[in-house]
Order: structure tokens, then C-alpha cells, then sequence
């Protein structure tokens, strides 16, 4: 049985004048050139999937990618998908170039501001002057093409100079399995009010990599000194390396598919797989989202509250490249007070305002209501996205945000490094929806079946290529294994995301209903976790502090149960009258098949430091994932392997969570203590049935 979604939303925003945004400018440009009648953007985009040369072509032209030479061929169509082929084959350019094209003295490239440090700007020629010094300080190293740099680096402008720096030469950007020739740091952060030292970290990682040649750091925290980092020089000594400057960077022309930068997937079945992006797919695909799909021009001011290690850091740089102003925040979004962010936005005069669905539900949970005590008269758009954006917060932004503003909930994630579905200045904004499958990147919603439908719960998959494809995984071997496993090994020759979603037929949005690995699947019935807890949140207000559902196999039969565990607030006890109000709840807004079997309430719920919580196996580390995962498969060890396994890993797994947390290489940090307490109350479900749980 389906789960019960409007087919019908509330539709909360539209633009107020369709002809004058980008995207109907684009549409008509392509009308034009083809000599077309594409009438909306469902026909478009029929036209950009179905059409795939010539769309990619335009996307090009209009979005202004700067090139020595375009290329002869966009792509080769009679190669399968799954064989990744070569885009814009012929064709060179480089990133950084097209990220500095803007060289005016008086056009401000980058704000920086945050928790403990003064702002400072950055303008567009200073910018260019800084990553000239960089770029040749690193050539001055011996970095060429195809070498690695890597950082250890809070969201600052010397890691954006870095990059671009390195993109010029055509070295890759990222870290730790890559073997990178510099590393770049910090001596410190501050967070939550606290300064925490890195350079222990800095020596740690630097020991583990015998590739190392340099250690350049950063005072980012006046005052600090730390540990003495061997081998290393300050930024400025590094900047100062090389006297006699030439007047212009040099700016390698390189291939498309040219590896610009290195991304890492979560980490949990081993070390991470480094993923490896290319200079031109990259930015071709991201250019078209902040030009055509944003409205994105150089008179914007864009802000993305992330760190450097989540994919929305190269998201928001490259927005550099349409040449309007970025916002860089380091720091907790909540110092030094819950609207610390949003009175940025009137002193800064934000357009575009990007964050995660976790921030926007805890502004909310916190009773802040930024429309109360700021303007926001700036304020076009606000994007978010880490996890699926609820109905709830729909209302929340609409109501205690801004009335006027384009809400873009907005999904892809790291192994694309960009978008599947998300925000369009030429749509309606629906309540719970976001706005649409993007241009060129063809999804559809496979049952299992191999099919495709629309109005039903099914996976995420895309039917055909796109030039942002990784070009490959670091250290894959001959046969890409580890490519084809990620991607392809569900269907055949068909892109499998792992994201579990529902189309709706009439207004063609998406919801996301979560990890397609954390699906659950009760007597055959498959759904969504997001489901589930869209429900749970209508009951925030009474006690709950936070959710957790997974499924658990029945032992000894090709079934599932499904459990839900409950964080209840300091000091509220879960009663059974709740549990009975919430699974009515269930019952009637979903359907009989989605009630928990088992409702419990648990001390503490494992998140990682994204604030994302742990759907299911998947994104549990190690010693943890390994008895979580025969828990839920209702097959534990006894005790005393549980606690053999526990105490020989715990260290280990202390050691990568600390590493990760700062690093953002070895997968998300994860509270293994809360994985235990879980594990325990699962097991407790195995042995005696319903200690401490609510029953049907």
C-alpha cells in the first residue's frame, strides 16, 4: 500500500513574473536556436533529457564556460552509460580561470566572517593576486599536473586561494589515500565558543603520509601557538617563496575530463572510496545550476553554511564563476545567539541563503523567528538540503521566515557533487516538494522491477549520462570495480543512486523518503524512514526530542519488523497513551503496513557530525555496524562476543571518529556509545520481546 502523499500540495511561493528568470531565458534561447515551440518547463526539460548533445551544448554557450577550445564532439551516444564516456572530447580549459575572470579592484570576491574572527574582504583582483602567489609558490615546489594538494581547513579564503591556486597547475584537491605532496592547516578552530587546538592533528596526519613534503600553516586563531608542526612554514613564508612574480597565472589548459577534485564517500564499509571529479564536469554542471536554475548573477551575494569537507563547499565556490560575491561562515550557526545567521543575511545584504534541513528545524525548535527581528528585504532564495526537508518546515520558513522568497530544497550528494532534483526560479514552490528533476539529468523512480513510475514509492535511478559522472574511483583497479559496484551493480546500465523517492505525476516534484539501504520493508511493503518521521514530528511539542526507525528481520522468516526509538526530552517519560497517538497517527495518514511493531524509548539516538541521524546499517562505523547489523538481523553474538568485539575495536574506532570529525575524510563521525545502547535495547527485543517497549 502506497503511503498517502498529496498529490495536490499547498503551493506556498510562485515567481512573480516567469518570462524575466533565467530559466524561461534559457528556454527561449533554445526555441530559438532549434527552431522549437517548447511551451513550460516540463517540455524543456523532456527536451534537455532526450536531447543530450545539443542541451549540453547550449548549457555551455549560455552559462559563459571560459575555453581555449570547445571540443568536437559533446559525447559519444552510442557508449553505454555504465562505460563512462569522454564529454566535450578536444575540449580545454581550466577551473580556476574560469573562477577569476572577474579581476575588478572594486568587486568584493569573498566575505569571510564568523565565531571569534574579525570579517575581512576579499576583492575579485586581490583574490587573483594571492592565488598567483600561491600557484606559483607550489610550481616553485615542483606541483604539476596530476599531483595532489591537500587541507586540513576550516572555511576560510586561504583554502579557496589554495584550490584555485592548485586548480591553475592542475593539481588535484583533497586529502589522506591520495598521498598529496602539501598539506595545508590550521593551529586552530573555534566552535561553540571553544578554541580547539589542531596542531596535535596536523602532526598526527602528517605522520601517516610518506608522501608529505611540506606542512603549511595557517594562524587562523591569533594567539595560539600549539604543538610545533616538523617540516612546516607559515602561509605567508609559503606566499613569499617566489620573488620575482610573472604578471598573469598561468592557467593549464587541460582536458574536460582533467581530475580537478577528490570527494569522499561515507566510509563505512572499509576506508572511503575517493571519488574523482573533473574540472569541466564539474563546473559545467554547477554553473548550469546557479545560472539557469538559481538565476545566480554577479550582483548576488551567495552564502552556504558548510564546512570544507561537505560537497556544498565546492558548490558555493564555484559560484565564483559567475562572478558574484560568497559568504564564508566558520563556526556554530547558533554564536552568539540562534540569529546569528540570519542578521548576517541584512548585514551583508544575502540574496541566496543555503543551509541544512537540520539548521532550519532547529531555528525552529528553538523558538526563534527570524522575520521578528530582521529585515530580509535582500533575501531571493534559500536553499537547503543534507537530508529531506519537512512538510513542517515548509510552513516554518513561509510563516516565521520570509513570505517572498523561493524555498529550494535541494538533492545529489558527494558522488555527483551537484544536484538531481532541486531548486527552479521558474516554478512553484509546493509544501514538502522539491521543485523538480534538474535539467540534462535524467531520474525516474524504478520500482525494483525495472521500471518506472510515478506517483509510488521506488528508487532513484538516472537512465542516462551526465557530464558530472565521476571520471573514476582513486586506486579502482582495471575492471572499476569499485566504480561499478557503487553505481551500477543494481540495474543494468542504469545509474543506482541509493536514494529511496516518490515523483508526483501531476506537479512532477520529488519527495525524498530516504537511504534506499535503509528502506524498510514490512510484509513486503516498502517505504521510506522519512515517512515515518514526518508523522513523529507532529508530536515534538510533546516530549520527544528525537527519532530513530529501522528495520529488523524476523528470525527464520523472509520478513521484517519495524521498530522505532524515541529520545524523549530531560525529565518526560514515554507513555503508553503517545505511543497509541502516534501509531493512529501512522495508521491514518500512511497505512496499516507502516506501523511500528515496536516502539521504544532509547537514552540516546547515534548521529553523525552533520547532524544527520544514522537511518541504518550503512552509516554505522565498524565494531558498531558489525553487531548493530546482526541486530537488526535479529542475530547477534552472545554477550560476551558483542563485548569482545566492542572492547578490541573501541580505541580504534575513538581514534577515526576523532580524525574524521575535523578531517571529513574517513566518513561522518559517528556516536558509537549510542550505536551500543541500540544494539542493547535490540537485543533485548531478541531475547525477552518488549522490555521497556510499546508492542502492537
Amino acid at each position: 500500500m502506497e503511503p498517502q502523499l498529496p498529490v495536490d500540495p499547498k503551493c506556498l511561493w510562485k515567481p512573480s513574473n516567469v518570462e524575466d528568470t533565467s530559466m524561461d531565458r534559457f528556454r527561449a534561447n533554445v526555441n530559438q536556436k532549434f527552431n522549437l515551440s517548447l511551451a513550460n518547463y516540463d517540455d524543456l526539460y523532456e527536451w534537455s533529457v532526450n536531447s543530450i548533445e545539443d542541451f549540453w551544448s547550449t548549457t555551455w554557450d549560455f552559462t559563459n564556460m571560459l575555453s581555449s577550445n570547445k571540443g568536437q564532439q559533446v559525447l559519444d551516444t552510442t557508449v553505454p552509460m555504465d562505460a563512462i564516456p569522454e564529454w566535450f572530447k578536444g575540449a580545454k580549459l581550466n577551473w580556476a580561470e574560469n573562477s577569476l575572470w572577474c579581476r575588478s579592484s572594486e568587486k568584493v570576491a569573498i566575505i569571510a566572517t564568523g565565531e571569534g574572527h574579525p570579517r575581512t574582504e576579499i576583492t575579485y583582483a586581490d583574490l587573483y593576486g594571492e592565488v598567483l602567489k600561491c600557484a606559483e609558490a607550489m610550481r616553485a615546489m615542483g606541483i604539476v599536473a596530476g599531483d595532489r594538494v591537500a587541507a586540513y581547513i576550516p572555511n576560510c579564503p586561504e583554502a579557496i586561494i589554495a584550490m584555485l591556486a592548485a586548480s591553475s597547475i592542475g593539481a588535484v584537491w583533497r586529502f589522506s589515500q591520495i598521498e598529496p605532496r602539501i598539506l595545508i592547516s590550521v593551529n586552530a578552530v573555534v566552535y561553540n565558543g571553544k578554541v580547539l587546538d589542531h596542531t596535535s592533528k596536523v602532526n598526527a596526519v602528517a605522520h601517516e603520509l610518506p608522501s608529505l613534503e611540506k606542512v603549511i600553516m595557517i594562524p587562523f586563531v591569533s594567539g595560539h601557538a600549539g604543538q610545533d608542526v616538523p617540516n612546516s612554514c607559515t602561509w605567508n613564508e609559503f606566499l613569499e617563496t617566489c620573488k620575482d612574480l610573472p604578471d598573469a597565472i598561468r592557467f593549464e589548459q587541460l582536458p574536460f575530463n582533467h581530475p580537478a577534485f577528490i570527494m569522499f564517500s561515507s566510509g563505512t564499509t572499509g576506508l572511503p572510496k575517493c571519488i574523482v571529479h573533473s574540472a569541466g564536469g564539474l563546473l559545467l554542471q554547477l554553473k548550469k545550476e546557479h545560472v539557469i536554475h538559481g538565476g545566480l548573477t554577479k550582483d548576488d551575494i551567495l552564502f552556504y553554511y558548510t564546512t570544507t569537507g561537505w560537497m556544498m563547499w565546492n558548490w558555493l565556490v564555484s559560484a565564483l564563476s559567475v562572478g558574484c560575491t560568497i559568504v564564508l561562515w566558520d563556526g556554530s550557526p547558533f554564536k552568539p545567539s540562534p540569529g546569528a545567521l540570519w542578521e548576517l543575511v541584512d548585514e551583508l545584504k544575502i540574496t541566496h541563503f543555503g543551509t541544512s534541513a537540520k539548521y532550519i528545524q532547529s531555528v525552529m525548535e528553538v523558538g526563534y523567528k527570524p522575520k521578528e527581528s530582521c529585515n530580509l528585504g535582500t533575501l531571493k532564495a534559500i536553499y537547503s538540503t543534507g537530508s529531506p526537508l519537512k512538510p513542517e518546515s515548509y510552513d516554518f520558513v513561509y510563516r516565521d521566515i520570509k513570505e517572498d522568497v523561493l524555498l529550494g530544497s535541494i538533492t545529489g550528494g558527494t558522488d555527483i557533487c551537484s544536484l538531481f532534483a532541486g531548486h527552479n526560479v521558474a516554478l512553484p514552490v509546493y509544501r514538502g516538494e522539491i521543485q523538480c528533476r534538474c535539467l540534462g539529468m535524467k531520474i525516474e523512480a524504478w520500482d525494483g522491477q525495472d521500471k518506472s513510475v510515478m506517483g509510488q514509492s521506488a528508487d532513484l535511478v538516472c537512465t542516462a549520462p551526465f557530464p558530472c559522472m565521476p571520471v573514476y574511483m582513486y586506486k579502482d583497479d582495471e575492471r572499476r570495480s569499485k566504480y561499478m559496484n557503487a553505481y551500477f551493480s543494481v540495474y543494468q546500465h542504469v545509474w543506482y543512486h541509493g536514494d529511496f523517492v516518490w515523483i508526483n505525476p501531476k506537479t512532477k516534484g520529488v519527495i525524498m523518503l530516504g537511504r534506499s539501504d535503509g528502506t524498510l520493508n514490512p510484509n513486503g511493503v516498502r517505504f521510506g524512514s522519512a515517512e515515518i518521521y514526518n508523522v513523529v514530528d507532529e508530536f515534538l511539542t510533546r516530549g520527544i526530542a528525537d527519532s530513530l526507525c529501522v528495520g529488523q528481520k524476523i528470525k527464520g522468516e523472509d520478513d521484517e519488523r519495524v521498530v522505532l526509538f524515541l529520545k524523549m526530552k530531560d525529565g518526560i517519560q514515554l507513555t503508553e497513551a503517545l505511543v497509541k497517538e502516534i501509531k493512529v497517527k501512522v495508521r491514518s495518514e500512511l497505512s496499516p503496513r507502516h506501523v511500528p511493531a515496536f516502539v521504544l524509548s532509547i537514552a540516546d539516538i547515534p548521529v553523525c557530525d552533520s547532524s544527520e541521524t544514522l537511518n541504518n546499517t550503512g552509516f554505522v562505523m565498524l565494531s558498531p555496524a558489525l553487531l548493530f547489523t546482526l541486530a537488526l538481523q535479529n542475530d547477534l553474538p552472545s554477550t560476551a562476543q558483542q563485548q569482545q568485539h566492542i572492547a578490541s575495536l573501541d580505541d580504534y574506532i575513538e581514534n577515526l571518529n576523532s580524525k574524521s570529525h575535523d578531517l571529513h575524510v574517513l566518513g561522518s563521525k559517528v556516536d558509537h556509545k549510542a550505536v551500543h545502547i541500540l544494539m542493547a535495547v535490540l537485543s533485548d527485543l531478541i531475547g525477552s520481546g518488549r522490555n521497556n517497549a510499546y508492542g502492537k
